[in-house]
């Protein structure tokens, strides 16, 4: 078990109002959702003893082909309509109820044995990140094979390899059972946000827990809440970015201070200097890989077992 993490909110001068919560995680070294490396170009995830990942780097780094496997299990607990219903009623506006919600992820996170947290530097925030396409949403229910690729930077790949999110077990219809229920919520406004892990291997965001809320808010017609978990970005490098925004930001005030400029040129300047801070603090670091014993013999007899006929690199 984790433990829990000491919280402290990310400050409001980076961005204005509340955006995540920083955690310093004690406990594991060893988390029972991992990233394993074997090499080579190869990697998988693993939660507990099941593999519910494999995945291998295209190679000419063009993006990375994953199979996923099933069996993956949330490390959340499942959340009830009471619940949800319970934490909306409870708060006073949209900040505050993602920031409950972000709250009561930490806790099951540091509870829970077969979830990523181990040992180090976290975030947990609110919404997707800046880089992230909006489009993207609406292809996920449409193209989400157990066996495809993730194209990084566009290079020569059909359009729907393109994603921001990778979920981890294949998503239910949205007339399922479970997803119609979700639906509801989403009508109502009650609807809990999604958690998602980023990998950075895969150069994507994964779904820890809410497939079925994500389904029900696309069936909707509207993109899902979420909650960004991810290692925290080395502070020597935020620093640097934040300076390099902040004289950027000096500069350029400086450069209007003897012309006439409207209030509300200033004032979008003060917004995009505040969302670029916002964004140096959310960035996502680096994810933990740990060694796979038996490096890529094994990743290579893992994946003819778990995933017979898959031949990732035979695609360009």
């Amino acid at each position: 078990m984790s433990g829990q993490a000491a919280r402290t909110p990310l400050p409001a001068a980076w961005g204005g109002g509340w955006h995540g919560l920083a955690l310093d995680v004690a406990a594991p070294a060893y988390p029972g959702l991992r990233v394993e490396a074997a090499g080579a170009r190869r990697f998988l995830i693993r939660q507990a003893e099941r593999v519910v990942l494999l995945a291998r780097q295209h190679p000419r780094h063009h993006g990375v082909h994953y199979a996923r496997l099933g069996g993956y299990r949330s490390p959340i607990p499942p959340i009830t309509a009471a619940l949800a219903r319970q934490v909306l009623d409870s708060s006073a506006d949209d900040t505050t109820w993602a920031a409950r919600w972000a709250h009561r992820f930490a806790t099951w996170l540091g509870q829970a044995v077969d979830g990523p947290l181990h040992r180090g530097a976290w975030l947990l925030a609110e919404g997707m990140p800046h880089w992230a396409v909006a489009g993207h949403w609406d292809r996920l229910t449409r193209v989400d094979p157990d066996r495809g690729h993730i194209t990084w930077f566009g290079y020569g790949h059909p359009d729907d390899d393109q994603r921001d999110v990778l979920p981890l077990r294949r998503l239910d219809p949205a007339g399922g059972d479970r997803v119609r229920a979700w639906r509801r919520q989403a009508r109502d406004g009650v609807l809990p946000p999604a958690l998602l892990w980023w990998v950075s291997g895969l150069h994507t965001l994964t779904v820890l827990d809410g497939h079925d809320r994500i389904v029900a808010a696309l069936a909707e017609g509207k993109p899902p809440p979420v909650i960004v978990l991810a290692p925290a970005v080395d502070p020597t490098w935020r620093d640097a970015w934040q300076r390099h925004e902040q004289r950027g930001y000096e500069e350029r005030m400086a450069h209007v201070a003897d012309r006439d400029v409207t209030p509300v040129r200033l004032a979008a300047m003060s917004r995009q200097f505040a969302a670029a801070l916002c964004d140096a603090a959310r960035t996502e670091g680096r994810t933990r890989a740990w060694p796979l014993r038996g490096g890529a013999g094994e990743w290579d007899r893992l994946a003819g077992g778990l995933a017979p006929g898959w031949r990732p690199d035979d695609r360009p």
